[in-house]
């Protein structure tokens, strides 16, 4: 990606949020066009500046992280969301992805880490820090309860009804159609589906999710 990734930048601490500020004005792909200290002036600032990304903490007085994610993906749903927290606990990191959240680093990660994974959300990606990404494969890979109700309950209901589409055989462009999306946010959730599911691919995906009775018209078992 040659043009610079515009990004805001979200945390309650302002020493924090300087210090994340003048590491990243060191790489050249990234510029920060607004700062906000807490999940409204994050909200206000994003309308203000149009980014390519946010890069937010979960933790912040008044409107949290998580509200904040999902209002501003009400609003925008191709914004791409890294979360970038000091939290590490299953309830953090699953309130963080089921809010929409396209990636989750620890604070501590190196400035190179954070670029990366900024520029990885910017191109339709998905990234996790090491340590977020290994206990994401172990929540995410549980076998199912039987008797839940929701077959995957990490996804959001967006991305559950994307994969029910996808179970139906359907592709992106007749999804899109469908749904009212852009192809865009069908394909970046498709790609987030994929991650959260672990599965390799769109046609192990469609396995996946028939085995655990999706996409089963009428007739068929």
């Amino acid at each position: 990606m040659s043009a610079q990734v515009r990004v805001v930048i979200a945390d309650d601490h302002p020493m924090f949020r300087y210090g994340l500020r003048a590491a990243l004005a060191g790489a050249a792909q990234v510029e920060v066009v607004g700062e906000a200290g807490d999940g409204a002036g994050l909200l206000a600032i994003v309308e203000q500046t149009g980014p390519d990304v946010v890069l937010t903490d979960l933790d912040m007085p008044g409107v949290d992280g998580y509200t904040a994610i999902r209002e501003l993906l009400t609003r925008l749903p191709d914004l791409p969301v890294l979360v970038l927290t000091m939290h590490a606990d299953d309830d953090a990191v699953l309130g963080g992805l089921r809010a929409g959240a396209r990636g989750y680093l620890l604070k501590g990660a190196e400035r190179e880490e954070i670029v990366r994974a900024i520029l990885t959300v910017a191109d339709g990606g998905t990234v996790y820090g090491a340590r977020v990404g290994r206990r994401v494969s172990e929540l995410l890979t549980q076998r199912p309860d039987p008797a839940a109700a929701r077959p995957f309950p990490g996804l959001t209901a967006r991305e559950e009804e994307i994969l029910g589409a996808v179970a139906e055989g359907l592709g992106n462009h007749a999804i899109a159609g469908r749904l009212g999306l852009s192809e865009k946010t069908v394909r970046n959730n498709v790609a987030t589906i994929l991650v959260k599911l672990q599965v390799p691919d769109r046609a192990a995906l469609v396995a996946r999710s028939r085995d655990a009775g999706l996409g089963r018209r009428e007739g068929h078992r």
